[in-house]
């Protein structure tokens, strides 16, 4: 996107109409930049409604972030964040993968953040994307360094969704339930995901990269790229959150559980996520990388993240795979 692009959707975030003189004057650019600028925007999702006599609009204001109130919510933690708000980046997972080496060699011990308002080629799990628009969601990557291997790491996926749970529950948010290996959802609909990506050597140190994405107040037009059931905060709660706010909190719950799980792994945090999965003792179709698939009733957990099923041969780890079916028994 247009460094002139962003700064017209900055100048009508406020969600009132701004005439295309007004705009090319704040800007000292011609009134043709400000059309050519705000073409295909439907191609990442935006909407930015023009009318005859009235100028341009947003649908809705936008709640920008902004990295001081950021580090404020963070109190003291701050200092040990070396965030970046970006306006708008392909992937925060993908910049933030390439800037690890970068930062391994400067010797920065902070933790590395990349948040951005648009991201316009987010990743999801298994190749999917990622999908969301200009303020109505939540996405962001972390960095953290481990000493430990790969296969020491092999919960953490499940230890992120179990801080993201905390973090609902202290925005008022008490119902999210979890879904095997990383879904959080509310009413069997997909509020939060995560990526996380690994680099380093087989016995360590490896470099983390946490990826989320939360939905906060979802417009039509992504709900409709979306290929399964979404949710976001506004529809549970009926108002928008304070995104910085809330990117702070998820920020403290997420330090706080990878400070724990470096030490421990993720025995400490195995029943906590069991006690919110949606599918916990209930009949599964689990699909396999593979291409089959397996029925069974989840019994829990493995220590190691492996999702435990019952079948007609026993109880087996399953450490890939996707629950496909999840029905009450």
């Amino acid at each position: 996107m247009k460094p002139l692009t962003f700064s017209i959707l900055r100048l009508l975030g406020d969600g009132a109409f701004h005439s295309g003189v007004t705009i090319a004057r704040r800007l000292d650019v011609s009134r043709a930049s400000i059309s050519n600028a705000l073409r295909d925007l439907d191609e990442v999702g935006l909407t930015v409604h023009k009318v005859h006599g009235r100028g341009y609009r947003l649908p809705d204001p936008v709640h920008w972030l902004e990295r001081g109130t950021i580090l404020r919510h963070l109190g003291e933690e701050a200092r040990n964040f070396n965030l970046e708000v970006l306006d708008t980046v392909e992937s925060t997972n993908s910049l933030l993968a390439q800037k690890a080496a970068m930062v391994s060699e400067s010797g920065n011990a902070n933790i590395h953040v990349i948040a951005a308002e648009l991201q316009t080629r987010g990743r999801g799990r298994r190749g999917r994307q990622w999908h969301s628009g200009l303020g109505d969601g939540l996405t962001f990557s972390l960095l953290w360094r481990f000493q430990q291997g790969a296969s020491f790491l092999s919960g953490l996926s499940l230890a992120v969704g179990v801080a993201i749970i905390r973090a609902l529950k202290s925005a008022g948010i008490k119902d999210a339930v979890l879904k095997w290996p990383n879904d959080v959802m509310v009413s069997l609909c997909k509020l939060a995901g995560t990526l996380i990506e690994l680099q380093g050597d087989m016995f360590g140190p490896t470099v983390a990269v946490i990826g989320v994405g939360m939905n906060l107040k979802l417009p039509d037009n992504i709900q409709a790229r979306i290929d399964q059931g979404a949710t976001d905060v506004f529809s549970i709660t009926g108002e928008m959150p304070d995104r910085n706010k809330l990117l702070g909190v998820l920020l403290i719950e997420l330090i706080t559980m990878l400070r724990e799980f470096e030490y421990r792994g993720f025995a400490p945090f195995q029943k906590e996520w069991v006690d919110h999965h949606v599918c916990e003792n209930k009949s599964v179709t689990l699909s396999l990388p593979d291409g089959s698939s397996q029925e069974g009733v989840v019994q829990g957990i493995a220590t190691d993240g492996s999702l435990l099923l019952r079948t007609e041969a026993g109880i087996h780890g399953y450490s890939s795979g996707e629950i496909m079916l999840c029905r009450m028994i």
